[in-house]
């Protein structure tokens, strides 16, 4: 067999077609490291918290203000670590943006009741109208 056709050019070597499944793979994994580092994990708050069981608990339809306390009794407003002193004043901030807003306890089952008591007679204060109790479905 000759390497000249029949016009008298070199021919090529053909080399078979082939897909590379090295770098579609690397661009798949990078794909989902990706939208797995980027998407949202939705959590209530960002405080260790261990929350008391209920046979009626059930969830909200509007995203609430989520007030944590934790079992040292810290209080947090959506994440944001708040005084227990200045918390009356940031629910009054919150219920003048929106005086619908349902406001959240997601308090520690070991908390102490005096903390939790706290953040009720200042929801009650500030004029919150919907306050709940965050609680596990047993």
């Amino acid at each position: 067999m000759s390497t000249f056709d029949e016009f008298g050019l070199k021919r090529r070597v053909r080399r078979p077609a082939e897909i590379n499944l090295i770098n579609m793979i690397d661009m798949l994994f990078f794909l989902i490291v990706f939208f797995v580092l980027t998407s949202s994990f939705t959590s209530e708050i960002g405080v260790d918290i261990n929350k008391p069981k209920a046979q009626s608990a059930r969830t909200l339809p509007r995203q609430p203000l989520l007030v944590g306390i934790t079992r040292e009794g810290n209080i947090h407003v959506n994440e944001s670590p708040v005084s227990p002193a200045a918390l009356e004043g940031v629910l009054k901030h919150y219920v003048a943006l929106d005086p619908e807003r349902a406001v959240v306890i997601v308090a520690d089952r070991e908390a102490m009741m005096a903390s939790t008591v706290a953040v009720l007679d200042a929801c009650n204060l500030a004029g919150v109208k919907k306050v709940s109790v965050s609680t596990l479905r047993e």
